[in-house]
């Protein structure tokens, strides 16, 4: 364990390396979508499904990689992803057809299931308690850079090179990031007999790829349309049939005794309330700075830049302060900041002041920073060494599954309360009308503001009730 403890920065290295390879693929790509469409002759509908697969397929197998992970090690399947990432990455690059992209990208997708399901739980097995928190700080932190600096590369590497060469840099960088885990990581502590629970992990992957089709297509065909609807009635008793095969064997996919312990289920809820949240602004942000604002594409990149850069900075001292003085005030401060942020930007108007806007982002964007690197030390934290495996892989879920809960909710919230005010069916921005944009998007950020608030409210009363069990215990001494 000694030379794993003086090698640990450099295990944190390699793990982070992947994050940032995972988050960039999912951010880059977006940027060259119409030049892919040129080039290979197909619709923007069906260049879509470049982004789709990637997100489907990730949700729909990353709790059967943490699992794998507490079965046969976290460092093989670790490795394993790295390299089907890489050969993913090789395929998208030398892909000539839409068919042969998206199934290349299905490839990335395992190869990144498989990396984000496993790097939290090998960074909380490396590092001691009292380091953790700045550990997974760093870790968040990666993913902010990957996401802040994808959209700007991609649209570099398109302009100067072609878009086969955003997935061929992967390449090199798969290539050094198995050499040092090949070199770095530690050895597998587990290896049990004990099998994948296939039925549940059937179930499981179907039930997530119904949710998470139906949320991304019924933002864009309604939902109330009718194969939307199956869909999610389908996802709903799919769920229940798996909920209940996994109270019946031996060796489940998901044990669900793991969230009897409400520190670690409330911290997993916290965390998927606040990527909704977060998402919601994300995704209206853009369209006011656009077409309210009436910026620049290129000031509005520079402005969407300001939430990542602070959040670079922040959670890594975040992290590194919950390792001094714990998690639980960090996240109640952190939610609570998020919350205000989002309040602040619902004041927003069409004659609101650009200064005003960057204050109210990053008011939110320190909140969030103070919440995430605590909150999932947290998670972490709460579990024993054979699960966090699965405990990785649970809190990556919500994170996808609460930016695509966010997306859903803010556009439909959006369009709802424009056509409310117009008084007819609305579906996107209205020219010259910038008045109902605004009107929609104020009702959005005070439903996100209120989401925050109420996770704001739960870490509260699970402090009251911790501060009350403790000076029980010292009164009864």
């Amino acid at each position: 364990m000694e030379s794993t403890d003086k090698k640990r920065w450099l295990i944190l290295f390699t793990t982070v390396l992947l994050t940032f390879m995972s988050t960039l693929d999912s951010s880059i790509v977006n940027v060259a979508l119409p030049v892919m469409s040129q080039r290979l002759a197909v619709s923007m509908a069906s260049i879509e499904w470049v982004v789709t697969s990637y997100l489907i397929v990730i949700v729909g197998t990353i709790l059967i990689f943490g699992r794998l992970a507490d079965i046969k090690g976290k460092t093989s399947v670790f490795k394993l992803g790295i390299i089907i990432f890489t050969i993913g990455s090789l395929l998208c690059g030398l892909s000539n057809s839409l068919v042969m992209l998206v199934f290349s990208r299905i490839l990335q997708a395992i190869g990144a299931a498989g990396t984000m399901s496993t790097s939290q739980g090998i960074i909380t097995q490396v590092f001691p308690r009292n380091e953790r928190g700045r550990a997974l700080g760093l870790n968040g932190t990666f993913v902010a850079l990957g996401s802040m600096i994808g959209p700007p590369v991609g649209g570099i590497i398109v302009s100067i090179l072609s878009w086969q060469y955003i997935f061929l840099i992967n390449v090199p960088i798969g290539i050094l990031a198995l050499a040092l885990a090949m070199k770095t990581l530690p050895k597998n502590s587990n290896n049990s007999n004990e099998k994948l629970d296939i039925k549940g992990a059937t179930l499981f992957g179907s039930t997530m790829v119904l949710l998470f089709s139906a949320l991304t297509f019924g933002k864009e065909i309604g939902y109330d349309n009718i194969g939307i609807i199956i869909s999610f009635v389908v996802s709903i008793i799919l769920f229940i049939l798996f909920i209940i095969v996994e109270k019946r064997i031996d060796e489940p996919l998901l044990k669900l005794e793991i969230f009897s312990n409400s520190l670690f289920s409330l911290s997993i809820f916290c965390a998927f309330i606040s990527f909704v949240a977060i998402s919601c602004s994300n995704i209206i942000l853009p369209f006011y700075l656009q077409y309210v604002m009436k910026l620049a594409p290129s000031v509005t990149g520079v402005l969407m830049m300001v939430s990542p850069i602070i959040l670079s900075v922040v959670a890594p001292m975040s992290g590194y302060i919950s390792d001094r003085i714990g998690s639980e005030v960090l996240t109640f401060l952190g939610l609570i900041g998020t919350s205000l942020g989002l309040f602040l930007i619902s004041t927003l108007n069409e004659y609101s002041h650009i200064g005003a806007l960057i204050a109210f982002i990053a008011i939110m964007t320190l909140g969030n920073g103070m919440f995430q690197s605590p909150n999932n030390s947290l998670v972490m934290s709460t579990v024993d060494t054979k699960n966090l495996g699965i405990a990785g892989s649970i809190n990556a879920l919500v994170r996808n599954l609460g930016m695509v809960f966010g997306i859903s909710l803010s556009t439909t919230l959006l369009y709802n309360r424009m056509s409310s005010q117009i008084g007819y069916h609305v579906t996107g921005y209205i020219e010259g009308r910038d008045d109902i944009f605004v009107y929609g998007m104020q009702y959005v950020y005070v439903a996100a503001a209120i989401i925050c608030a109420l996770g704001a409210v739960l870490t509260a009363y699970r402090l009251y009730k911790r501060q009350n069990l403790e000076l029980k215990l010292k009164l009864y001494k």
